[in-house]
């Protein structure tokens, strides 16, 4: 199976995992040429929130959340990160429940692979890794690599 497509996911709390999500998508799509879709999901608070503060020179009813989340400097950097090592990407933002937003753009775009980042959890957390990661393992259309915080 050719991979051509790789999303992964990028919330607000991956700013210390960036570096590592940047290399794992590289190790998947570089040898195969694939894509990299960096994704970040706001709630419609979060999108509404960011947009004022971005103060962008677009016109608000033009601005998209792909513009929305070209702003985001955790997407920058690994968008930076792959971009250094001739990796293919593209950015997508995309207003809802993160878990059921980056499920669907996962079969929206064809997605070969997710990845898809958390943090180290209690033992008691360990039982449910996180809504938004949980939701991804257990419903992606397909195989989700799970980043774990803490192992750089």
């Amino acid at each position: 199976m050719a991979i051509e497509t790789v999303l992964v996911a990028i919330g607000p709390r991956d700013v210390e995992r960036a570096p590592r999500l940047a290399e794992e998508a590289k190790d998947v799509a570089g040898p195969s040429g694939a894509t990299v879709v960096l994704a970040h999901v706001f709630t419609e608070e979060e999108y509404h929130d960011t947009l004022d503060k971005l103060d962008v020179q677009l016109e608000r009813e033009a601005t998209t959340p792909d513009d929305v989340a070209r702003h985001n400097a955790t997407i920058r950097d690994v968008a930076d990160d792959l971009a250094e090592d001739g990796v293919d990407y593209e950015i997508r933002g995309i207003v809802g429940d993160p878990g059921e937003a980056i499920v669907e753009l996962a079969g929206r775009t064809n997605a070969d692979q997710v990845i898809v980042g958390g943090r180290k959890r209690s033992p008691t957390g360990k039982a449910v890794f996180g809504s938004v990661a949980q939701e991804v393992m257990l419903n992606a259309p397909c195989p989700v690599l799970y980043v774990r915080q803490g192992l750089e």
